[in-house]
């Protein structure tokens, strides 16, 4: 009898660990930075997904072309401690004769410098000084850990705060964030900022990290059952990276937010659906305008209607600059 009990407790324990290595191996992949030399080294594979929304995709001439324009600027290095006490980075361009400041934050293990390669230089010449934050564990900022907006959000309230110590002449600040960069500037605004924020512009924004780890899997993988590796995932989030799945999202930002919000969304997006913005659009209390740019996938709107996109930036800034 006691020989058949230790057998029972050992396959518990044997499934047990083998539920919680496969959570822990999802917990690497999607939320624990890895390491700068692991990150150089060759790429075996791709996932199509990622592959086909990406700008380079189709633009790669723009997008590298902005990218150059970015990095032979003459920036100049901030850094910021986070709530959490990390060291944060950002580059800050300013402008002649500039007419408001606009903090850039940048996407799912992203850069300031490719995610807004193709926007930087028109902001720039239309009289925008422009911060490029590094999201935490991300270019030169410190961090172990990417939360999906849980704790970014709070880095952008930060930076927005930094901006408006430094903003002398008072100048409107507008937060333009892109994908899990936008999702964490709506999440911010359901927070405290700087009287001079006059807007927000998210361009393919996700809901929440448990939506879009959801979607990822359905689409990606067609795997439609997945709660049991959502509250593995969780438990790791809770107890190594110091947050929780939940504080991943936009809805009650967007129902206490009363600054005027911009939406973009690529109709083509495989990447997070367009249903989000529109959702976010939905609930949002604040004036708002969505554009969705058809035949877009993943933050290619600003390339594949270049012309709409910039004139839709510059018509809000012209709205709200005076507020």
């Amino acid at each position: 009898m006691k020989n058949k009990v230790l057998k029972i407790a050992g396959i518990v324990s044997a499934g047990a660990s083998i539920f919680m290595l496969s959570g822990w191996s999802f917990f690497k992949m999607m939320v624990r930075c890895k390491e700068k030399k692991k990150l150089m080294k060759k790429k075996w594979f791709q996932l199509s997904h990622i592959k086909i929304n990406h700008p380079r995709h189709k633009f790669e001439k723009e997008y590298e072309e902005g990218k150059a324009w970015c990095m032979m600027q003459d920036m100049q290095d901030c850094y910021m401690k986070s709530k959490d006490g990390l060291m944060l980075h950002a580059y800050y361009l300013p402008a002649a004769n500039a007419r408001r400041y606009v903090l850039l934050s940048h996407g799912y293990k992203g850069s300031g410098f490719g995610d807004f390669a193709y926007t930087a230089q028109f902001l720039h010449e239309h009289q925008c000084s422009l911060l490029f934050i590094d999201q935490r564990c991300c270019g030169k900022s410190k961090g172990e850990y990417i939360t999906f907006g849980a704790l970014e959000q709070y880095d952008v309230q930060r930076w927005a705060y930094y901006i408006a110590r430094r903003n002398k002449r008072r100048l409107p600040i507008y937060l333009y964030g892109e994908s899990m960069g936008a999702a964490a500037v709506l999440m911010a605004s359901g927070h405290r900022l700087p009287g001079e924020v006059r807007g927000l512009i998210a361009d393919c924004a996700f809901c929440s990290m448990k939506g879009q780890i959801k979607d990822m899997a359905a689409n990606w993988f067609h795997l439609h059952w997945i709660g049991l590796m959502l509250l593995r995932l969780d438990l790791f989030c809770r107890v190594l990276a110091g947050f929780c799945m939940r504080e991943a999202d936009t809805t009650e930002a967007m129902l206490r937010n009363q600054r005027p919000v911009l939406f973009f969304h690529g109709a083509a997006d495989t990447y997070v659906a367009q249903k989000n913005s529109r959702y976010n659009y939905s609930i949002c209390q604040a004036p708002k305008e969505l554009v969705v740019i058809p035949e877009a996938r993943h933050l290619c709107s600003a390339y594949v209607e270049p012309e709409l996109y910039r004139q839709k930036i510059l018509n809000f800034f012209t709205r709200y600059d005076a507020n």
